[in-house]
């Protein structure tokens, strides 16, 4: 029969009578309300998938599933029938019609999860758990955004177990190989192919560059760089003691010059900053700030102010570089967060570090150690932790992405600098740690 405008009303009427009367158990309403659709419309899709799963759940499989195959047939191209007809299969225990309705789903929509859900489970049931890990990965990367329903975070929660059960063993399978390989290469640095060795088996997150203001395509992205890169770091480790004892007195001195780092102002969002908006619990004491020196700090840490100097410090007028004693109160976390571009690089030199102290850049975290300087990429998700009893001080300052050529530097700094004038001299640079 030909479904009217006006019974096309009328049938999702009586579907939504039928779901409100099941979802408060009045079954005897169900069966009315679906028995006035089928009437009205015997030949209709939706009545038919709505009869076929509602005989499905009483366990009348043989029931629901000329029900479901009449209502593919209809509707060919809706991939919930295919699913639905695929559970009508798997009740009757015919698992090649179960998996070619779910071929047939996935035909018309490669990422319909709820197939790629309904497959992996037909795999884990058939005693294949490789093809089931693959399409249990393949469900979780399909999943809409937003809070998924409970029944669905069961399933997502036990896709991941699957998915950990398999990592396991994938690795206790490539770990007699990879030794054997390793062996080859014994004395060589391999610690990028540890970071992707982890990674590959679920042990290591995956973190990409998410700058807030500039992407320098095609430089590396690294997180914590080597020392290698930056031999005059040693000078700082060297100084250490010196610069500690400036921080001190500075702090000591006249603690109003340590300014909130995060200073919102009304009005704006603070996001993930509201706890530390204009809070001291993170404070600053600027040598350099966005480029410009402030001398009376820098005249009361000479030593600091000397190795500045000496330093490969991003110079960009009205930007950088900014060079600051960072101090996190106890019991105090700097929540994720990214930097504002990869064209440089930032200066962690501890030199106050209690215990309970650490920091995390992508998916790699370390501890501080007092005199021991670090570079890393913050445009990279980062936060930093003080579970300690004591402020934590740390000098930190930017320099050039030590990737760059020297005329992809000068480069960069006319392209921000006409930035800020574009902007009305807005500057789009800040760091933190």
């Amino acid at each position: 029969m030909t479904v009217t405008a006006v019974t096309e009303t009328q049938i999702h009427a009586l579907m939504e009578a039928v779901d409100r009367a099941d979802q408060v158990g009045n079954t005897a309403e169900a069966e009315r309300a679906l028995a006035k659709a089928r009437a009205l419309a015997p030949d209709h899709p939706g009545v038919l998938n709505v009869a076929g799963m509602r005989a499905l759940a009483s366990g009348e499989a043989g029931t629901a599933r000329p029900l479901l195959e009449r209502a593919v047939f209809l509707d060919p191209e809706t991939p919930i029938l295919w699913v639905n007809l695929a559970l009508a299969h798997r009740s009757l225990r015919d698992e090649a019609a179960e998996r070619d309705a779910l071929e047939r789903a996935l035909a018309i929509d490669p990422r319909y999860f709820p197939a790629l859900l309904h497959k992996a489970r037909l795999f884990e049931r058939q005693g294949k758990p490789k093809l089931a890990a693959y399409m249990y990965q393949a469900f979780l990367a399909c999943l809409p955004p937003g809070v998924p329903p409970p029944a669905v975070q069961d399933a997502i929660a036990h896709a991941n177990q699957v998915l950990r059960e398999n990592n396991r063993a994938l690795e206790a399978y490539l770990q007699p190989r990879i030794d054997a390989a390793r062996a080859r290469h014994d004395g060589e640095p391999l610690v990028r192919f540890d970071a992707c060795l982890q990674t590959l088996l679920g042990k290591r997150p995956a973190y990409r560059q998410e700058p807030t203001f500039m992407l320098f395509p095609r430089l590396p992205a690294i997180e914590f760089l080597d020392r290698s890169q930056y031999p005059w770091l040693d000078a700082f480790d060297a100084a250490t003691e010196e610069i500690r004892a400036e921080a001190l007195a500075a702090l000591a001195g006249d603690a109003g010059d340590f300014v909130p780092y995060i200073s919102k102002p009304a009005g704006a969002p603070v996001d993930q900053w509201g706890e530390l908006n204009n809070s001291r619990r993170w404070s600053t004491y600027f040598l350099i700030k966005n480029g410009k020196p402030l001398e009376e700090h820098l005249a009361r840490c000479p030593r600091a102010a000397a190795l500045l100097r000496s330093a490969p410090l991003c110079e960009i007028p009205g930007h950088a570089p900014t060079a600051f004693f960072s101090v996190l109160a106890p019991r105090t976390r700097i929540p994720p967060h990214t930097g504002v571009t990869n064209t440089r690089f930032i200066v962690h030199l501890p030199l106050v570090v209690p215990p309970g102290c650490s920091y995390r850049v992508g998916a790699e975290r370390r501890e501080w150690r007092e005199g021991r300087a670090w570079v890393f990429d913050d445009t990279f998700e980062h936060e930093a932790v003080n579970d300690g009893d004591q402020p934590r001080i740390v000098f930190i300052f930017d320099v050039w992405n030590c990737f760059l050529t020297a005329a992809e530097r000068d480069l960069v700094a006319e392209l921000t600098a006409a930035m800020q004038d574009y902007n009305e001299g807005q500057s789009p640079f800040r760091q933190g740690g």
